[in-house]
């Protein structure tokens, strides 16, 4: 067993029942930290019952049969506990209280990860995952294997794996879709060895097993000609200028994303520049928090003048977009909601300029990366601008070299003067 924890049968007798006995509990301590925690049984004694059937080397015959049963609990415990390397509550009480074969049910497993991600405030995580379970129901219940219910890890092939990709491609989904669904699923595989759930052998992604399928992205950036097209416009309508107006504030801030600028505070403007931390690596990369700086122009201040509410509270939202006391699925809705209405507005706004229709709120993030590094800034700079933990991921952002700029770079290749 290791070191680390104990755990014990305990007679909690703080409280009595209505029936005048105590209840029997699970209790585990660990020794760094010192922590102690109590899990209840279905048991419940008095005092005597217990000196009676637990404390005391040879029970009597009649309660034998109800000692084992209580073994058996304390007997579980220390099998899960023992497999955690290392221990950690978290995945102890997880895995204490699944049922027999839950630790590799695709069903259970991608429940389990979507209610955790919920409870989490990590909505649209949470909302991809749920749609990767429903893809994988429709291709197990198209092909008339066994329930989906019954699905396990262990039935996850490469073979498994190509018809699933298949079937995708043939309902008329994008290698992107495929890529996106199974990516969830090889994070369930990650987790379940980590948790020795699986042994790594039957891992079935990688070389000369199955490899998901990495399309190059599509690069979602406005030319320097067409942002100027776009910032003169003049919207007929009061939404297509919101809508115009905070697409620029997103560009003008770094390539701030709509939940970022949602949860913007009066607390994060001071001095002329915005101080905030992404919403995103808050909830992934807390031990290498950084902050991110943006500094105001005349453009992005008249925003926050013509936009911004009067509240003086520095814990107040900067725009009114969300209120204070909204639970995480709530804060969701309302940027969803926000969102989806500048990139309607704004798509109907471009289509009378006869630019992309394509465009949404995340090409002002792509348009800035890219008109950045165009005008000399060095991916590293971008980089810490953007609050990217890797620098291949500011590189996708990056839409390459407009013809006029390679033009001008070739015509002074010659000259040495």
């Amino acid at each position: 067993m290791d070191s680390t924890f104990s755990i014990s049968i305990y007679l909690d007798t703080r409280r009595a029942k209505s029936n005048g006995k105590f209840p029997v509990k699970l209790r585990v301590y660990t020794s760094t930290p010192r922590v102690q925690k109590m899990y209840p049984t279905k048991f419940d004694f008095t005092e005597k019952e217990f000196e009676s059937i637990w404390n005391t080397l040879k029970p009597r015959a009649e309660y034998k049969a109800i000692r084992k049963k209580i073994q058996a609990v304390e007997l579980k415990a220390n099998d899960v506990a023992d497999k955690l390397k290392p221990f950690t509550f978290e995945q102890f009480e997880r895995q204490l209280y699944r049922k027999a074969g839950d630790g590799i049910n695709i069903n259970y497993l991608y429940g389990a990860i979507v209610d955790e991600l919920n409870n989490q405030g990590r909505i649209s995580t949470a909302s991809s995952y749920d749609l990767s379970k429903k893809s994988f129901e429709q291709f197990v219940s198209s092909s008339s294997r066994q329930s989906f219910t019954k699905l396990n890890l262990y039935d996850i092939t490469p073979n498994w794996l190509r018809e699933y990709e298949q079937f995708m491609i043939k309902s008329g989904k994008s290698f992107t879709t495929v890529g996106i669904y199974l990516r969830t699923l090889r994070a369930i595989f990650n987790r379940a060895i980590e948790e020795n759930e699986i042994e790594k052998e039957y891992y079935p992604f990688g070389k000369r097993k199955y490899q998901i399928p990495a399309t190059r992205n599509i690069k979602k950036a406005l030319t320097k000609e067409q942002l100027g097209i776009l910032y003169n416009s003049k919207p007929k309508l009061p939404q297509q200028q919101k809508a115009k107006d905070f697409w620029f504030f997103s560009y003008s801030c770094n390539g701030m994303n709509m939940k970022d600028i949602a949860q913007l505070k009066k607390k994060d403007i001071k001095d002329g520049k915005i101080v905030f931390y992404r919403a995103k690596t808050k909830l992934t990369s807390k031990a290498n928090l950084k902050p991110i700086t943006v500094y105001l122009n005349d453009f992005s201040n008249a925003i926050v003048k013509r936009y911004g509410t009067s509240s003086k509270d520095p814990e107040s939202y900067v725009f009114g977009i969300l209120s204070n006391g909204l639970n995480p699925k709530e804060q969701h809705t309302k940027v969803s909601n926000f969102t989806r209405s500048v990139n309607q507005h704004l798509k109907r706004l471009c289509k009378e300029l006869e630019l992309p229709e394509e465009i949404s709120t995340y090409w002002a993030r792509h348009s800035f990366a890219t008109q950045g590094v165009q005008g000399g800034a060095t991916m590293e700079f971008m980089q810490e601008s953007l609050g990217h933990k890797d620098l291949k991921t500011t590189m996708g952002y990056f839409a390459g070299f407009d013809d006029d700029t390679k033009k001008e770079f070739a015509e002074q290749l010659m000259n040495f003067e």
